[in-house]
């Protein structure tokens, strides 16, 4: 027969009660307290009656440490360099022309932003690398990342150079990060269809990440090859005459060459809309994770996802911030923020399920993070003022 465990000897743990607890997945009432070791560890959740003395009480909500699902590191240092509202074809140009900054620059901004997070609450990190910029940041530990190491190149004709590219920037945070890092595709425009069977077959990429229907110009271009995107190439001085429009949908054109062994992370979604979700159910199709970035697509001018379609079709929904060349901070409390200010009916306990167990699962991260179960080590993040609609709420870190 097991051993019962004495909490009420306290030498050994650390004993939290606040307003609420939120274990990843449910929100209780605040009878009850969440023991760990003194590193965090997390050993129970029992009744207060149970726990003996040296229970430290807080006023808020007790919440597993925060999941950033995407975001991009490495153009911290682009933070207000370009203006809110300029629509997606401005903005790429923008993230475009202001990529060489002094490394020092670029270095600093990382650790800041990466700091940031930390102070947030936020324990790991969907991170979109074009360089190998944040490796020095990211080999220091304090976060747990899942690198996508992004490709791109719509020609054609350039898909093996573009792939090999690639391939050493993921070598070298294969180096640093073994075992954490994919080669992904940037978006349905900006990659070829031979570019992303060479993505498709690279061993080891389980774990995926692409932008998606983030604007209607991207719609647009892949319907019928108008719009803004055109704009877009004709500054990269790119010939697009050899381009054939395919009339299918973003999906569609990007999901059928991977397979359902593994899961893929669409970013952004903000033109899905029902056929879409109908036909991934359809499909034999990797595990998908649909992540909202709300805040990045008010700052750039794309509008916001239809969250209400999503979740009525049972959409496995992640949050991530974005870059700050496109928000005004990388905190997973903001976006919750902005969404339950805008729907107010999503219960607060789906709102951080998606901030904390859904992004650990869409990371492969799950064992570790996510929730608040025996052997997990979460991270533990209270938010205080913990209204309907999180609007005076701020995150600290615990442990």
């Amino acid at each position: 027969m097991a051993k019962l465990i004495d909490f009420t000897v306290s030498m050994a743990y650390r004993k939290f009660k606040a307003d609420q607890l939120f274990t990843g997945t449910s929100l209780l009432s605040g009878g009850e307290v969440l023991i760990t070791t003194q590193q965090g560890v997390i050993e129970a959740i029992v009744p207060a009656a149970e726990a003996g003395e040296e229970v430290q009480e807080l006023a808020g909500i007790l919440c597993p440490g925060f999941v950033n699902a995407h975001c991009h590191l490495e153009l911290s240092h682009m933070k207000g360099r370009i203006p809110p509202g300029s629509g997606m074809v401005d903005f790429l140009l923008g993230v475009m022309q202001q990529r060489n900054f002094p490394q020092e620059e670029v270095q600093a901004a990382i650790a800041r932003a990466e700091t940031a997070m930390w102070d947030s609450g936020i324990v790991a990190v969907g991170d979109i690398c074009n360089t190998a910029d944040t490796i020095a940041a990211k080999s220091m530990g304090r976060l747990l990342y899942r690198n996508f190491i992004e490709t791109m190149g719509f020609i054609p004709a350039t898909a093996p150079q573009r792939f090999a590219f690639a391939k050493t920037v993921f070598e070298q945070f294969e180096a640093a990060m073994p075992g954490r890092n994919s080669i992904v595709p940037h978006a349905p425009y900006s990659v070829s269809p031979e570019l992303l069977q060479l993505i498709a077959d690279f061993p080891g990429n389980q774990y995926l990440s692409i932008h998606n229907q983030e604007s209607i110009a991207e719609t647009q271009f892949l319907k019928d090859g108008t719009g803004g995107m055109r704009r877009l190439y004709d500054f990269l001085g790119i010939d697009l005459s050899f381009y054939r429009p395919s009339g299918l949908s973003s999906p569609q054109l990007m999901l059928p060459p991977f397979s359902q062994q593994q899961q893929m992370v669409l970013v952004h979604d903000v033109h899905t809309e029902a056929s879409d979700l109908q036909w991934m159910q359809e499909e034999a199709l990797p595990a998908l994770f649909f992540c909202l970035c709300p805040n990045a697509n008010l700052y750039i001018g794309n509008g916001l996802p239809d969250i209400e379609l999503l979740r009525m079709q049972g959409a496995n929904i992640v949050l991530g911030t974005d870059s700050l060349s496109s928000n005004q901070q990388l905190s997973i409390l903001e976006e919750v923020k902005t969404i339950a200010s805008e729907f107010p009916d999503i219960p607060t306990a789906e709102l951080l399920q998606w901030g904390t167990f859904n992004g650990a699962k869409a990371l492969g991260f799950e064992a570790q993070f996510g929730s608040f179960e025996k052997g997990k080590q979460p991270g533990i993040v209270l938010i205080d003022n913990a209204g309907d609609s999180f609007e005076k709420s701020s995150a600290k870190r615990i442990l």
